[in-house]
């Protein structure tokens, strides 16, 4: 398997259809006083619903991310010859010297293969030729999501984006150096 790593055009969004996003969570972090702390649970995350307009719906996802992208944001895809494994958004400008991994996803079937380091250090690679001093990314709570993204340096964070931090109050929000 060769993966190859690009950029889609906005016009392809709508590909995100194909990334299966299930996942069964066993582990759940929350951010309290400088510490993660772990809770057990027994959660399955389904895939993106094909119906409807909801918040885990594909197009759902096609309206909540559209916007990154007419923004000056870069959406990247992973590709296993015309299959997509994989897919990250790019937001280069968040805050002064501030950039944000505003998606990252990978498919179920192409997990633990390195997809989403490829995709993560493609972002960095953009964010530090756009002159950010720091990566910023507001993480599912799940113990895979939470030990990816601290086992590519990032933090946790106590002054997280206001925003973001309204949009999902849940996740973990973390900074990279770069």
């Amino acid at each position: 398997m060769t993966i190859e790593i690009r950029r889609m055009p906005s016009a392809e969004l709508e590909r995100i259809g194909e990334i299966d996003r299930s996942e069964h969570v066993t582990e759940l972090f929350t951010y309290k006083g400088g510490s993660l702390e772990a809770r057990a649970v027994d959660d399955a995350v389904p895939t993106w619903s094909r119906e409807g307009t909801g918040e885990h719906s594909v197009q759902g996802k096609i309206d909540a991310w559209k916007p990154i992208l007419d923004r000056g944001g870069t959406l990247l895809g992973a590709f296993d010859r015309d299959v997509l494994a994989g897919v990250a958004m790019y937001r280069p400008h968040l805050a002064e010297g501030l950039a944000d991994l505003a998606v990252l996803h990978v498919s179920r079937s192409y997990r633990r293969k390195g997809i989403a380091s490829q995709l993560t250090h493609e972002v960095a690679r953009l964010a530090r030729a756009d002159g950010a001093r720091r990566l910023y990314v507001s993480a599912t709570p799940s113990a895979s999501a939470v030990g990816f993204y601290r086992s590519h340096g990032f933090e946790p964070t106590d002054e997280p984006n206001e925003e973001l931090l309204a949009l999902e109050p849940d996740d973990i929000h973390m900074i990279l150096e770069l």
